[in-house]
């Protein structure tokens, strides 16, 4: 596929993605004001991100499967209108349990665009190529973490936290509109008939029982794990627990962005250069190494900012090598059930991303400082690394 071409998916692809990252990023600043506005414990507004978080999980095999049959665009504009619904409905809460609701509702919608253009790049390409498109799709992804979180504070900083919502709401019409206008449909007809539930019930035991597919999809579930700890409890442990302000928090929570950005683009040489399995070995083990440290450090009672922020710089630096080539390899072999095998991996990375926020904090959140959260991190990431290595030294089974 062309240059001009690739570019183009990923900008509209990378887009559409990241909206339901936005709309987790960017009211992180605002929680704590949240949870005072709202007479709400930290916990009952941290529930409002694990809710939208399980939305993302259990739907996504809904939307999968929808996308198979119906095609990608379909799909995608229903989810998206929800989406828009439910971030409208977070705006007008009068109280933590709507809220609550409300985020469910819109992470219902949100997770239609994001396992959904796992497909489509799916659909375009494979191997390299596709590693490829992913790193240019990681690329505007990943200007969300940056911009969101400072955006959020200007926002809560000039008209409240309610009005984070009403932007969020504004973004959603406007990938609503990319995905009725420029995006093409990637999934031809022909593709699509034969698939029913029965069908796609078959798909599902099929990728369950594909050890290698189900290895790369808990150690992907597992590395991000251990950002949506990071997610979940830093706004509290840097805002209430190091006392920087909101709009500082957004700067420093974007600083992990740029480390996805410079990691996404040295991706695809290396995948070039070593082979997608070696990179995925090498990013997990820089994973681990990183975070242990931290945890280490943490755990002897050294508790300074500046060393949490330098060494989650670089341990996420190396989830920036993982996140956009696990998908890949675990999609590699299964092309005709594409959309059903991505809603597969999402599930069990969102599902397994709220488990990992609600253990924090049933250990106690940010009322220990940085040591839950830092333990998380480092668990999720020797997770994944022992589930991960095994699987990448093999190669994958031909179905």
């Amino acid at each position: 596929m062309p240059s001009s071409s690739l570019l183009r998916h990923a900008l509209i692809l990378g887009l559409i993605s990241a909206i339901g990252p936005f709309a987790i990023d960017m009211y992180l600043p605002a929680m704590p004001q949240m949870a005072q506005a709202l007479g709400a414990s930290a916990a009952e507004v941290q529930m409002s991100l694990t809710a939208f978080f399980v939305a993302l999980g259990l739907c996504q095999m809904l939307y999968g499967p929808l996308s198979d049959r119906f095609g990608r665009r379909g799909p995608m504009a229903i989810g998206l209108g929800l989406f828009v619904l439910g971030s409208l409905g977070c705006a007008l809460a009068p109280d933590a349990r709507t809220l609550i609701a409300m985020r469910f509702v819109a992470g219902v919608g949100a997770c239609a665009s994001m396992v959904i253009p796992r497909a489509v790049v799916r659909d375009l390409h494979t191997g390299v190529e596709a590693a490829r498109l992913g790193a240019l799709l990681m690329l505007v992804f990943s200007v969300s973490p940056i911009l969101a979180p400072v955006a959020g504070s200007l926002v809560v900083a000039l008209a409240g936290w309610r009005w984070i919502f009403g932007c969020i709401v504004v973004l959603g019409l406007l990938a609503l509109g990319l995905v009725l206008g420029p995006l093409e449909e990637s999934r031809p007809v022909e593709a699509r008939r034969g698939t029913t539930l029965a069908g796609t019930l078959a798909a599902v035991g099929t990728l369950l029982r594909d050890g290698h597919f189900r290895a790369l999809a808990l150690t992907g579930a597992f590395a991000m794990s251990g950002f949506m700890a990071y997610l979940g409890h830093s706004s509290f442990v840097m805002i209430e627990h190091h006392g920087v302000t909101p709009t500082q928090y957004g700067l420093l929570f974007g600083l992990n962005a740029i480390a996805f950005i410079g990691a996404a683009q040295l991706n695809v040489r290396l995948c070039r250069r070593l082979g997608l399995a070696r990179v995925v070995q090498l990013g997990l083990v820089g994973y681990l190494a990183a975070s242990a440290l931290l945890l280490a450090l943490t755990a002897a009672g050294i508790d300074r900012l500046e060393m949490l922020v330098a060494l989650l710089f670089v341990a996420y630096g190396f989830l920036g090598l993982v996140a956009p080539t696990v998908p890949v390899m675990a999609l590699d072999h299964h092309g005709e059930i594409a959309g059903t095998a991505s809603a597969l991996i999402g599930t069990f990375q969102m599902v397994c991303g709220a488990a990992v926020m609600s253990l924090v904090s049933v250990l106690g959140g940010h009322a220990h400082g940085a040591l839950p959260m830092v333990a998380a991190v480092a668990g999720c990431a020797l997770v994944a690394l022992l589930i991960g290595g095994p699987a990448l030294r093999q190669p994958p089974r031909l179905h």
